[in-house]
């Protein structure tokens, strides 16, 4: 809102964009795709929530970038918000599985904990004002998802 009405008041051209998670190379550790990574690669247990029945919306971090680009040229107007998201909803747990499918672990290294309070059960984003203003599309959609989760695992490889 401060952004909407410093943009109203000076006549300063902004554009605001939101996005769903972000997956790739160089996160935080704490995060949890990092997290489920390096565990797995460690061989260490991979904490998760409640059931793992929370559905998260993830995008690649370069699709999140060429959605901001995108969000810039299609902006038209003095002031304007644009969703930046992917299609792509997961669960937690098969998002765990697909992990441990990529890097040959087994199953037994997730570990159930104590959901957090208020846990919401689902993310998304409704990205289809940016994509009909500018045409944008994700590489990394719902048919090719696994292919950026195996470039983001093979990073945290490479990182160890």
């Amino acid at each position: 809102m401060l952004v909407k009405a410093y943009s109203t008041t000076y006549g300063v051209k902004t554009t605001i964009t939101r996005c769903c998670n972000n997956y790739g190379p160089r996160q935080h550790v704490e995060k949890l795709l990092p997290k489920v990574i390096t565990n797995a690669l460690n061989g260490e247990k991979i904490p998760v929530y409640g059931k793992g029945k929370n559905v998260r919306e993830w995008i690649y971090v370069d699709d999140h970038c060429s959605g901001i680009l995108a969000a810039q040229k299609a902006n038209k107007d003095i002031h304007e918000v644009f969703n930046i998201g992917s299609d792509v909803e997961i669960s937690n747990i098969d998002l765990v599985e697909k992990v441990l499918a990529i890097t040959g672990k087994s199953s037994k290294l997730i570990e159930y904990v104590t959901d957090r309070p208020g846990h919401d059960l689902r993310y998304a984003m409704n990205s289809s004002k940016l994509r009909k203003a500018s045409k944008w599309e994700p590489e990394f959609n719902y048919e090719n998802f696994e292919r950026g989760l195996e470039k983001t695992v093979e990073w945290y490889s490479s990182e160890k």
